[in-house]
């Protein structure tokens, strides 16, 4: 028997007699050695991994939406408000994005390997850097049970074991996931602790998980904001996280009003409740009475309540007057803040005052502007003519992301399979000795 399968009986003994610190132990242990054996596992292993966890997942497709019925059933008795509803909600057409992704993933180079920024030294010696995985990565996230694949995939193609702690809501989805996901690793020979699903509900695992720095390297939050906060507030393990999605798009006085009307529209009515959704739009005076209507209507179309500045409420009087919390508000519903600003230094000084720095985007016509927005505006992702929906891993052509991160260091935006990722140095020789 196996050190892994030993660890396995392990942790269902603990989790069996409610033991989760002891459980969540067992599982770090594990996930340590699975990481080193990805480290010996080369690109063909992990795609055919990753092929495989796509075939189970078609397979089960009536099983995985039989569960999330059940996660949503409770969900609704359990008052879930609708944006969580639609975080949590599985159909086929998720299904396929699922599935889709897992191959998409398989179909990226490989970043685990490559060496750059090779120079050589006057001592002879030739100095690089080569990229490695992480290590152990511990995600916890709330609603989405599609995050579940997509940090799988991500973490295994980029060599990294993981532990993954969905949220009790998304329970019975993830387990029928995780089950897939297994199937997958052992098909083609690797250990199934490469990417654990934790199986209790139980709040202490989270606790547990992000108080392990001996068996796990960075902890990664996807969530609301209460859970980052108390992430941030408590890990003993660094952290990649993002706290808001309080996105802008400003309509310059040169853009041209069918792009600003179809980029406001999308930014706001596409989704919901998904982190690069527009909170707030920003609208130069000069077009304000030639846009505000135009859009009013569209959104009224949508049931999208608007709330406005004066400014904004003289040209459209069904709006709402904004509060203070407004421009600071990242709503996840069909809720948009209005303000009418004066030319481009204001609307950039709303979005640093009230913004989070995750994604804002400007409508013009004008080159220099653009320019302009581009280098003061500081966001992870800053957009010129298109939809602030285009903040994404899918769309950056990373692959399925892990989140999207508004810290500086170690990843920033969308993170995908470089920012699970490192470098070290790597020095080749032919016999040098220090002189």
């Amino acid at each position: 028997m196996s050190v892994l399968t030993l660890f396995q009986d392990e942790a269902q003994q603990q989790l069996s007699s409610g033991d989760v610190c002891a459980y969540m132990q067992t599982l770090g242990k594990a996930a340590r050695l699975a990481a080193s054996e990805l480290r010996r596992a080369d690109t063909g292993i992990k795609n055919r991994a990753l092929e495989a966890m796509a075939s189970r997942i078609a397979d089960a497709r009536a099983a995985i939406l039989a569960a999330n019925a059940q996660d949503m059933q409770r969900g609704e008795d359990n008052g879930l408000d609708s944006a969580l509803l639609d975080r949590l909600a599985l159909n086929d057409a998720r299904v396929d994005a699922m599935i889709e992704g897992l191959r998409q993933v398989a179909g990226l180079p490989d970043p685990v390997g490559e060496i750059d920024d090779m120079s050589y030294r006057p001592s002879g010696i030739q100095v690089g850097k080569m990229r490695v995985p992480l290590g152990v990565i511990g995600i916890i996230y709330e609603s989405r049970p599609n995050v579940t694949l997509e940090a799988a995939s991500l973490c295994l193609k980029s060599g990294n074991a993981c532990i993954l702690r969905g949220g009790s809501e998304a329970s019975a989805s993830n387990a029928a996931i995780a089950e897939c996901i297994t199937q997958g690793l052992q098909e083609v020979g690797l250990p199934a602790s490469c990417v654990q699903v934790v199986a209790t509900t139980d709040r202490a695992a989270v606790g547990a998980l992000i108080s392990m720095p001996d068996y796990v390297d960075v902890i990664i939050p996807r969530g609301g904001k209460s859970l980052i906060e108390r992430i941030s507030r408590e890990a003993k393990v660094p952290v990649i996280k993002h706290l808001d999605g309080v996105c802008h798009v400003y309509i310059d006085t040169t853009a041209d009003p069918a792009k600003a009307l179809a980029i406001a529209v999308n930014a706001k009515t596409h989704r919901y409740g998904t982190c690069n959704t527009m909170e707030t739009l920003l609208v130069d005076a000069p077009v304000a009475d030639l846009i505000l209507p135009e859009l009013a209507r569209a959104y009224a179309e949508h049931d999208v309540e608007l709330r406005g500045c004066e400014r904004t409420r003289a040209l459209l009087p069904q709006a709402l007057a904004a509060s203070e919390d407004d421009w600071h508000a990242e709503y996840l519903a069909p809720i948009l803040a209005i303000k009418i600003v004066d030319g481009m230094d204001e609307a950039i000084a709303h979005i640093e005052q009230y913004g989070s720095h995750h994604t804002d985007a400007i409508v013009t016509q004008d080159y220099s502007l653009a320019r302009r927005f581009m280098a003061e505006v500081d966001s992870s992702s800053v957009i010129v003519n298109a939809s602030t929906r285009f903040a994404d891993g899918f769309e950056y052509g990373l692959g399925a992301e892990i989140g999207i991160s508004t810290d500086k260091l170690h990843a920033r935006g969308p993170v995908g399979l470089e920012g699970l990722t490192t470098r070290k140095y790597v020095v080749f020789g032919d016999g040098q000795v220090r002189q």
